[in-house]
């Protein structure tokens, strides 16, 4: 079931209008869950970091054991493409993906140089800069690099992702902030995390068990060229109690505020507004 409108799909070397059907029923991916995909966005005319997120896909199908058959460049000519026949004003999901399509002679494996790819558009529209979400804790964790691939945007790690949001979402909360093996913060169920203190900006360290994102590390690069202090440390739940802002980064909505954590309040504050707006800025600078 798509999320969005107005789908377009590249397969099998051109594009299509609608939710075109591309994996088959005897696919390794489809039987075995060998999928993975990147997401970027256009808004304003613009799709910022797009490149990154076509480099990032084929890296993702290396830990994954897929050939990746798309070079990145070409891969960002294919989504320029298919973004024509947008309206300018029009926000777009663009979802590259591989799967694999044979395995090994036991079938677990997947066979080198046997892969499926697409890329899905489909019309989202970004948030408005307050619309805010809630975070709780859950018993689920983010796992580690020796029991699964946390070194690509797998779909295989999304069922856990769910588990997280359906537990919150049944405590009244919007999303989860998820604890690695050691019990520590890694990120939301959905997207990495930014909590403020003093005026200073804190987000977990990347430890092998969730992707650094993309987004993330423009957010960084953006605030220290402004003269905010980002650090990246070990974090505990209690150093989000502790909190003056809490806000999200994410790919799909660029950046979340964060209103309440279990019982704990907090305000959009200057420093998430600043996030948001110097995102913008670069985005349209035409440096992306």
């Amino acid at each position: 079931m798509a999320t969005g409108t107005n789908i377009k799909t590249f397969y099998n070397g051109s594009w299509h209008d609608g939710d075109l059907s591309v994996i088959k029923a005897a696919d390794h991916g489809a039987w075995l869950g060998t999928t993975v995909f990147d997401g970027a966005r256009m808004f304003n005319g613009l799709s910022p970091d797009l490149r990154a997120h076509c480099e990032r896909i084929n890296r993702s199908a290396d830990a994954l054991m897929i050939t990746p058959t798309v070079e990145s460049d070409e891969m960002v000519d294919m989504v320029h493409e298919g973004l024509k026949t947008y309206d300018r004003d029009a926000a777009v999901y663009i979802r590259p993906m591989y799967w694999a399509l044979a395995g090994d002679e036991l079938g677990i494996v997947p066979r080198k140089d046997a892969t499926g790819f697409a890329i899905s558009l489909e019309q989202i529209p970004m948030a408005a800069p307050d619309a805010a979400t809630t975070l709780t804790r859950t018993r689920f964790r983010r796992p580690v690099l020796e029991d699964n691939v946390v070194n690509a945007k797998a779909g295989c790690l999304y069922p856990n992702n769910a588990r997280m949001m359906v537990e919150a979402r049944s405590k009244g909360f919007g999303n989860a902030l998820v604890a690695d093996a050691m019990g520590n913060v890694a990120e939301t169920a959905s997207a990495n995390v930014f909590m403020v203190k003093d005026g200073e900006v804190f987000t977990p360290i990347p430890n092998g068990t969730f992707l650094a994102g993309i987004t993330r590390a423009r957010h960084m690069k953006n605030m220290r060229a402004d003269g905010i202090k980002v650090h990246e440390a070990v974090l505990s739940f209690d150093d989000f109690h502790g909190a003056d802002e809490v806000f999200m980064s994410g790919n799909m909505m660029k950046v979340t505020p964060v209103k309440a954590f279990d019982d704990t309040q907090y305000q959009i504050g200057p420093i998430t507004r600043r996030v948001r707006e110097m995102y913008w800025d670069w985005a349209e600078s035409g440096r992306s």
